[in-house]
């Protein structure tokens, strides 16, 4: 999706709990862009008070207000001709957002202080933690800028959520270590496995201080389950396979300890003597539960989302995924075909 909108101006909305990695998307989006070689600037709008956010993004006149000595540019003309990335704009005041909204529509805004509009050609890119559909309903957003700035959303999702990804992004936060000069650690499987056990309310941010920690305790010896603090040992994990390593040759034989095999599967499903495809039958479950959802839920997304325990654009993209999206706006007789 990144690779996608990269390289056209639309406005991207980026959602997801902290930690989850929003800016460093935020920054690949600008990075792949035609913009690359202007400037990202990132302001965090729920770090700055209210009655000053305005003067940060916008810039502020001479005696514009008590202490402003000089002239002073705004956010928005330090990323002329760049992306500008409004993290946390769920935390931004209701009278801010309109004067938000007014940029992205009329592309123009003043200084404080000031009369003269000034035109801006930037890139917006907008994050949050919050639900904005939430906070419509509750009135502490604008529903005409949300949709102003869902033009394209990327929804980033909890660590506990991609946990295949784990070594991955372990790999990856170790090689970012190496070259930051901070040194490097080496993680056993057996620690890997412990930390696949561990539920990440801190998700990769979480993750990224941990490596940290673990190469300043351990930077020559391999790091295993029981160097871990104690919050990650997973003493609640599944067992551990008796062959592991990190990378597993095709006809590498694993195998289970007998606690392992002999324990009772839960549900009702029983494996057909000469297996199946596994990743397309539980599609077919997962496809089933969404049918039952939209038909209870009389095709409203958003009412089947929550049946699901979902969000609605994580439903919305596995419609897409299983051509269930053929326009919502046509009937909800064709949703549920």
């Amino acid at each position: 999706m990144v690779e996608q909108v990269a390289p056209y101006d639309s406005t991207v909305l980026i959602t997801g709990e902290s930690g989850t990695g929003k800016e460093v998307v935020a920054r690949a989006v600008h990075a792949q862009s035609n913009r690359h070689e202007r400037s990202f600037v990132a302001v965090n709008c729920g770090a700055i008070p209210s009655e000053l956010l305005e003067s940060e993004l916008f810039g502020h006149e001479k005696g514009a207000f008590t202490g402003a000595i000089t002239a002073r540019r705004g956010r928005f003309e330090m990323a002329e001709g760049g992306t500008l990335f409004l993290d946390e704009i769920g935390d931004m005041s209701l009278p801010m957002q309109v004067k938000i909204l007014r940029v992205l529509q009329e592309r123009t805004y003043e200084r404080v202080g000031s009369c003269r509009s000034i035109h801006c050609d930037v890139r917006i890119i907008a994050a949050t933690h919050r639900n904005l559909e939430d906070c419509i309903v509750k009135g502490s957003f604008r529903e005409d800028l949300y949709y102003r700035l869902n033009v394209f959303p990327i929804e980033m999702p909890p660590l506990r959520e991609r946990l295949e990804d784990l070594p991955l992004l372990i790999e990856d936060l170790i090689e970012a270590q190496l070259r930051s000069g901070h040194g490097g650690v080496r993680l056993s499987p057996e620690a890997v496995h412990a930390l696949r056990a561990y539920h990440w309310p801190g998700n990769v941010r979480e993750l990224s201080n941990l490596i940290e920690r673990l190469a300043v305790l351990h930077p020559q010896t391999p790091v295993r389950g029981s160097d871990l603090p104690p919050r990650y040992r997973g003493q609640n994990a599944a067992p551990m396979p008796v062959t592991v390593d990190a990378v597993m040759e095709e006809d590498e034989v694993v195998v289970l300890p007998l606690s392992a095999i002999n324990t009772p599967v839960s549900g009702h499903a029983e494996l057909p003597r000469d297996g199946l495809d596994l990743k397309e039958y539980i599609e077919n479950i997962e496809l089933n539960l969404i049918r039952q959802a939209l038909q209870r839920s009389s095709g409203v997304v958003a009412h089947a989302a929550k049946l699901l325990n979902t969000r609605r654009t994580t439903l919305v993209e596995k419609l897409r995924k299983y051509g269930l999206h053929r326009d919502f706006d046509n009937s909800r007789e064709q949703v549920n075909a």
